[in-house]
């Protein structure tokens, strides 16, 4: 399997010929927030199949799943498929935690997330799912946004990678979020080979600055993530990448 980080909670999982991306977040300005560099082109091509976390705007962002096409199969949280049909998808399967589908290669499996699943100002019951992908005898556990819950110890027995986030786009974080400290404890639950930090280092809110000047949480958390990682679980391999970086994961 070969995972590529997209950035922020955008990754591509390929096995087989078949590419997933989760939550895709492809714009250089979405919402109020700026890319800190564009996303590639090649990221792009013949996505096969869509996860999407949960309802959030830095999660689902429709005209990013427009830029994909609208005949990309979606994987979505149960309750979201009236809101995406009415924008124009329609090749929606709907889960919730626990239920399974087959992509290709890659088996699927809705976990819990502890995350609000709403979005503002819709009256959209839906939950906040992680995916546990298994192919072959590789299993990944994609967490979506969530914050440390006692079920991450039974997700999966011999878990190869966890992709886990570890900040967000600003300069604080609300609940529901797994901080660098906390991201380290979930590794203790967790217990994979290699952990990739996600959710940080790609969008940051349009505010003037110092020319030549980036926000400090752009880098910072990464580097807290380290140190609380060593600390925590030093037996798991942290697999730092850069915006459209790769690993391959035999």
């Amino acid at each position: 399997m070969r995972i590529t980080w997209i950035g922020h909670s955008t990754v591509l999982l390929e096995a087989d010929g078949v590419r997933l991306l989760t939550d895709p977040a492809l714009r250089g300005r979405m919402t109020h927030l700026r890319r800190v560099m564009p996303t590639r082109g090649d990221a792009l091509r013949l996505v096969d199949t869509v996860l999407v976390s949960h309802l959030h705007y830095d999660h689902l962002d429709i005209p990013s799943l427009r830029r994909l096409g609208p005949a990309t199969a979606l994987v979505v949280p149960s309750g979201a498929g009236p809101y995406l049909r009415g924008k124009g998808f329609q090749q929606l399967t709907e889960l919730d935690a626990g239920e399974s589908v087959q992509v290709g290669p890659f088996s699927v499996r809705a976990t819990n997330a502890s995350h609000p699943g709403t979005r503002p100002p819709y009256r959209i019951e839906a939950p906040a799912l992680g995916y546990l992908l298994e192919t072959g005898a590789t299993r990944v556990y994609f967490a979506g946004d969530t914050d440390v819950f006692p079920e991450m110890a039974d997700l999966s027995p011999d878990l190869d990678v966890a992709l886990l986030p570890i900040w967000g786009w600003g300069a604080t974080l609300g609940p529901g979020h797994l901080d660098p400290r906390g991201a380290a404890e979930a590794l203790t639950l967790l217990r994979p080979r290699i952990v990739v930090p996600i959710h940080w280092g790609t969008y940051f809110p349009l505010r003037p600055r110092r020319r030549g000047s980036m926000p400090s949480f752009l880098s910072e958390p990464v580097e807290s993530f380290r140190r609380h990682a060593a600390e925590l679980a030093p037996g798991v391999d942290v697999r730092v990448l850069g915006l459209g970086d790769s690993l391959d994961v035999d």
